[in-house]
């Protein structure tokens, strides 16, 4: 379906499709959370290479060096999900899928203890079990796959009925590779990665609406 960089406009048929859709899988950081972490700042402080993601620049250090500044990142980010606040419309738009009959997850490149923080500090605990929570800590971290196929398969579900939701490359990605829909959440209506994103939407609300 052919989009300029800024169009949000969803024709029928994808309208239609995404309400039918019954797996929701949704990055935290920046799509349920409102976008928080400063990754030049954390470089910085762990002493990694500019430009280069953290996780990444992480597996390239000798195996000891790579333990501790994992452990750093850890203190880092869960020290950060203290303050997390949860994304505009989050909360009804995840009230109206349940409502729906929706299965609810989430596959993030923070850790399992960061995950579970950030959903308390924002009151989202009560959408997402032990199961529906995929971390780093699980398995290899998006842009690979790995975490969207593992919890489609916890959920004996098809690729073809569900959904990635989120704000950056890794997540589109990801549930691009995995062959699900993909909806770019970009509240800067700037929608990079065409080639990677079904829906485009400039807030959770806009989504709500969409599947409402």
């Amino acid at each position: 379906m052919p989009f300029s960089p800024n169009d949000t406009r969803v024709d029928y048929t994808v309208q239609m499709n995404l309400k039918n859709k019954q797996y929701w899988l949704f990055d935290m950081d920046g799509t349920l959370t409102q976008a928080m972490h400063d990754f030049d700042a954390m470089r910085a402080e762990l002493s990694l290479p500019v430009g280069v993601p953290i996780l990444e620049a992480l597996a390239a250090l000798p195996a000891a060096d790579a333990e501790q500044k994992h452990r750093e990142l850890d203190a880092m980010e869960l020290d950060m999900a203290a303050d997390a606040q949860p994304q505009p419309g989050c909360v009804e738009l995840l009230d109206q899928l349940r409502e729906q009959g929706a299965e609810l997850g989430i596959v993030t490149r923070n850790g399992k203890q960061i995950a579970n923080a950030t959903l308390a500090a924002c009151g989202l605990s009560d959408y997402f079990t032990d199961n529906t929570i995929i971390s780093r800590d699980c398995c290899t971290a998006k842009p690979d796959p790995a975490g969207i196929n593992l919890l489609l398969t916890r959920w004996n579900a098809s690729n073809s009925n569900a959904v990635m939701v989120g704000d950056y490359l890794f997540d589109l990605e990801a549930g691009f590779n995995a062959g699900v829909t993909t909806v770019h959440m970009d509240v800067e209506r700037q929608f990079a990665w065409p080639d990677m994103t079904d829906v485009k939407v400039g807030s959770l609300n806009e989504l709500l609406q969409l599947i409402h």
